[in-house]
């Protein structure tokens, strides 16, 4: 076995019982480690889907009240949506329930999450205000509310950086 090298010589039953504990320990560490990893793909998978949406959505301009704009528009509220929810639901919410062990990603995560939590509520405003066909009729403040929720999204991103990046490094 590859973990033999961390027992002393076989003792008997104490040996047996000492390696599959610490067996288990390291399958438990490196299956949530891998699902970790998993999340943070997922994460930066929906929120690449939604930023080329953006940067499509942003090209338009200048913006008219179009069947074509209307439905840019409403993709790209999907895909905030999606990503903002892909964040919560499979990276955020294993902090808040406090399930981080390694102590350098929790003091990264009780730093960042706040102000990411607060950045929530631009990214749900602007899908209120755009998320329907009714909406998107009138777009006279869409430059205006895409170039602040771009400025909310970069922002987070940098945060959630940090914060995948803690999350990447390995235990040492």
């Amino acid at each position: 076995m590859m973990y033999d090298a961390c027992f002393p010589p076989n003792t008997g039953p104490m040996y047996d019982f000492q390696r599959r504990r610490v067996l288990v320990n390291m399958t438990g560490t490196v299956e949530r480690r891998s699902e970790s990893l998993k999340a943070i793909r997922e994460l930066v998978a929906t929120r690449t889907q939604m930023l080329a949406i953006y940067a499509e959505l942003a090209a338009q301009r200048p913006y008219f009240a179009d069947e074509a704009t209307t439905e840019l528009v409403q993709s790209f509220c999907q895909a905030l949506v999606d990503y903002t929810a892909e964040a919560h639901f499979r990276l955020y919410r294993h902090f808040e329930n406090n399930n981080e062990r390694r102590t350098p990603v929790a003091e990264v995560a009780l730093r960042v999450y706040p102000q990411i939590a607060d950045m929530t509520q631009a990214i749900l405003d602007f899908n209120d205000r755009y998320d329907s066909e009714d909406s998107c009729r009138d777009i006279s403040r869409l430059e205006a509310d895409l170039s602040r929720v771009g400025e909310v999204l970069a922002e987070r991103i940098e945060l959630e950086d940090q914060l995948i990046s803690a999350l990447s490094k390995e235990r040492r």
